[in-house]
């Protein structure tokens, strides 16, 4: 098996943008506006004293509290078990918390009404460890999906989800259907479906799990191109070499506690 390091010097020697800027650019979904200001005022997210726990257990989460700028990129670290999956549902507003505040996109998620919620989640590319991906779709139709729920030209929808498909190495099955796939084939097709239409928020967990080393750093580079063009991005990770290469700032979680800490330094 190649090493990390050599995985990533290859990569970078390759033209890891190839198509990507036109799969964004002319999708003819809803674009999100790239970000270009070096000093960060918005917030996506931001958490007040959050605190979760499941039936009348102690707390999983305790005393949350942090705020995601708008075109920023997070990891989020900790052991197994510390409440990463559950912290990102908190983000997709897919669990409530038993105390404290949470605001999407500037808004008070207490305050959100049922049926603003599909609308609100339109924003939001979601790649959970049980990739929700429909069974009697094809791949192609999976990935295919935001983008027509959005509205896109049908035309440009052939081309680009193509393009993406081949990217994250699975030309060659655009028309298997889900329970013909791997895991990780099904974790690359839950990951095309969450970025094809540039959603404002990327949260992915574990999203390098069951992919092997080319395909993690291939994948890694996806989620900084799409960062660059706006899309704040959360990725829950164990995999430690991923987060000391990429280097960005982190949100730890341990013993139901969060702390945020600095990009870790590469070796």
């Amino acid at each position: 098996m190649q090493k990390y390091e050599e995985i990533v010097a290859l990569a970078r020697r390759l033209a890891l943008n190839q198509n990507l800027a036109s799969v964004r650019h002319n999708s003819g979904a809803p674009q999100t506006r790239p970000f270009q200001s070096t000093e960060i005022t918005t917030s996506v997210v931001q958490f007040e004293n959050v605190g979760v726990r499941y039936g009348t257990g102690p707390e999983v989460l305790s005393d949350i509290t942090f705020e995601l700028p708008d075109g920023s990129f997070h990891f989020v670290t900790g052991p197994s078990g510390a409440g990463k999956s559950s912290l990102l549902k908190l983000m997709y507003l897919a669990l409530r918390p038993s105390r404290g505040l949470i605001k999407l996109f500037d808004r008070n998620a207490a305050e959100i009404e049922r049926e603003e919620l599909p609308g609100l989640r339109r924003q939001i590319g979601v790649v959970f460890q049980n990739f929700r991906l429909i069974d009697h779709l094809s791949t192609f139709d999976n990935v295919a999906l935001p983008l027509r729920v959005a509205g896109a030209q049908e035309s440009l929808i052939q081309k680009h989800v193509g393009e993406l498909l081949g990217w994250v190495g699975l030309a060659d099955h655009l028309e298997a259907r889900p329970p013909t796939l791997s895991g990780g084939q099904q974790q690359r097709v839950a990951i095309a479906r969450a970025v094809i239409g540039r959603p404002r928020l990327l949260l992915a967990d574990e999203p390098t799990g069951n992919v092997d080393d080319q395909i993690a750093v291939r994948l890694l580079y996806l989620f900084e191109e799409l960062n660059r063009m706006g899309t704040t991005v959360v990725i829950a990770t164990h995999n430690e070499f991923l987060v000391r290469e990429f280097a960005h700032p982190q949100l730890h979680l341990e013993d139901s506690r969060l702390d945020t800490r600095p990009p870790a330094k590469q070796a």
